[in-house]
């Protein structure tokens, strides 16, 4: 004998096709398992949480914090940290998160308006603020929004 031979002894297992509450002549009929009265009688009875009537554990512990479901997770630059690039590099997120600039790429990148640019470059990326915009147009340098 081994275990691919193994099968439960005869009889011991019934199939799960047993229709109930198809009259008392099935052996299954009128209250159909369900023994008379009660909850565990009614419709519905099985609830996920449900105890009894007491307070249920998902409402009795506290809910913490806050999480909307329809933010993105948007990486933010300054318009400082683009001056590590060369005079006319392409700037795009892969080419940020290359030099360091970036640890992670997110849902897009974002440039914002703090400190000063030097350098001419031509930048690609998710979204540019007002004042970054303005600030690398006037060192000589593109903004597209991809």
């Amino acid at each position: 004998m081994d275990l691919s031979n193994l099968k439960p002894a005869e009889g011991s297992r019934q199939s799960d096709n047993f229709r109930r509450g198809r009259g008392h002549g099935s052996g299954n009929g009128k209250t159909a398992g369900k023994g008379h009265k009660g909850q565990k009688a009614r419709s519905g009875a099985k609830r996920p949480g449900f105890e009894g009537g007491q307070m249920p554990l998902y409402r009795r512990l506290p809910k913490r914090g806050f999480k909307c479901r329809n933010s993105k997770d948007i990486v933010a630059i300054n318009v400082s940290e683009l001056n590590r690039f060369e005079d006319g590099a392409e700037v795009t997120p892969a080419a940020l998160l290359a030099s360091g600039a970036i640890s992670r790429l997110g849902d897009g990148v974002k440039i914002l308006g703090n400190g000063e640019i030097t350098k001419k470059i031509n930048l690609k990326v998710n979204a540019v603020s007002e004042t970054a915009k303005t600030k690398i147009e006037a060192a000589g340098g593109t903004v597209e929004v991809i």
